[in-house]
């Protein structure tokens, strides 16, 4: 028994240590999205940068 089989717990650690690692990269990647004016006469979800950025950082 030379080589250690991967268990579930052994995923599980490492899912649990890579998941914050990934969201401390994304949010120090040091680009900005540029903002534009918003509509205030609108109730809906106004299509900006920052709605860009969020809805391409939301994919799986």
């Amino acid at each position: 028994m030379t080589e250690k089989e991967a268990t579930r717990r052994d995923f599980l650690k490492l899912a649990g240590t890579a998941a914050p690692v990934a969201a401390v990269a994304v949010a120090t990647s040091g680009t900005e999205a540029a903002a534009s004016a918003p509509d205030l006469s609108s109730n809906k979800m106004q299509d900006t940068e920052h709605t860009r950025a969020y809805l391409a950082s939301a994919r799986f």
